[in-house]
């Protein structure tokens, strides 16, 4: 095991395509042994061996992650319109798909289901109060089965979400931060949402970017420390929240994301403070 600062740091298994193979390569050369697990696999009928293999070579779950299939991010106005569990004509099969991964998260024994829940509205509009209801239903099916749903950061600004979390206030609900996607979004600065949703964080997703010059655009995705994320102000801010949980290396754009993500292993494990 490696680690930051006393966190453990992991990778998510989609940055590689869920490719084990390839995670036994990183694992090899840096010494990550936690895995974010991509469990869309499980609930699209990929069968036990899908999750069997990588218990089987010793990776240990930080979380899950389910995804949804209407979700459209070619822009950021699509996205908006498509994003989580917000579209109204797909909601009753996206319910149904959380509870499902609810149910594989929890037999796992794995404590965190993250996904993106979609853009939040204005407080106190409709479409607020109907995300709260929704959001409630199913952290109330997450509760029975011994399971904390996050929140993935970035679609909304620190403020909002706080707002929401505050307004929705159960205890199988938290976040998990996402500092590249706070800039992708242009949502704010990470080191300031921190401080808003440190209470909240249980897991954190090490990824970089840089804003777009174009408001309404996307920014760019880049390997992590060569982008506008001030890691040394994150960890601290982390540190100072009281934050205890994993840091997951995404990768998701590029050409060349092994190197990209042992080069991100290794300026992680090496921060000291």
């Amino acid at each position: 095991m490696i680690k930051c600062l006393g966190w453990p740091i992991g990778i998510c298994s989609w940055s590689i395509n869920n490719d084990l193979v390839m995670l036994e390569q990183i694992r090899d050369i840096t010494g990550i042994d936690h895995l974010h697990l991509d469990i869309n696999p499980v609930i699209d009928g990929a069968g036990p061996e899908y999750v069997k293999k990588f218990q089987s070579a010793g990776w240990k779950f930080s979380a899950a992650m389910v995804g949804f299939r209407q979700e459209d991010y070619s822009t950021l106005e699509s996205i908006k319109t498509t994003g989580g569990i917000v579209p109204d004509e797909c909601w009753p099969q996206n319910m149904q798909r959380v509870f499902k991964a609810i149910e594989n998260t929890g037999s796992l024994g794995i404590k965190f289901l993250e996904f993106h829940f979609g853009f939040i509205d204005e407080p106190g509009s409709a479409g607020f109060i109907k995300l709260c209801r929704r959001a409630c239903l199913l952290a109330d099916r997450a509760f029975e089965s011994g399971v904390i749903l996050l929140m993935e950061t970035g679609q909304e600004t620190a403020d909002t979400l706080k707002m929401f979390l505050d307004h929705v206030h159960h205890p199988a609900l938290a976040v998990n931060f996402d500092p590249g996607n706070m800039i992708l979004y242009g949502k704010g600065d990470p080191v300031e949402a921190v401080s808003k949703l440190g209470k909240w964080i249980r897991h954190v997703h090490a990824k970089d970017a840089v804003a777009s010059s174009v408001p309404g655009l996307w920014g760019k995705e880049m390997r992590w420390g060569d982008g506008q994320v001030d890691r040394a102000g994150l960890l601290k801010s982390l540190r100072l929240v009281g934050f205890e949980g994993t840091l997951s290396i995404e990768r998701e754009a590029g050409s060349a994301k092994l190197s990209d993500i042992e080069n991100a292993a290794k300026r992680l494990s090496g921060y000291s403070e």
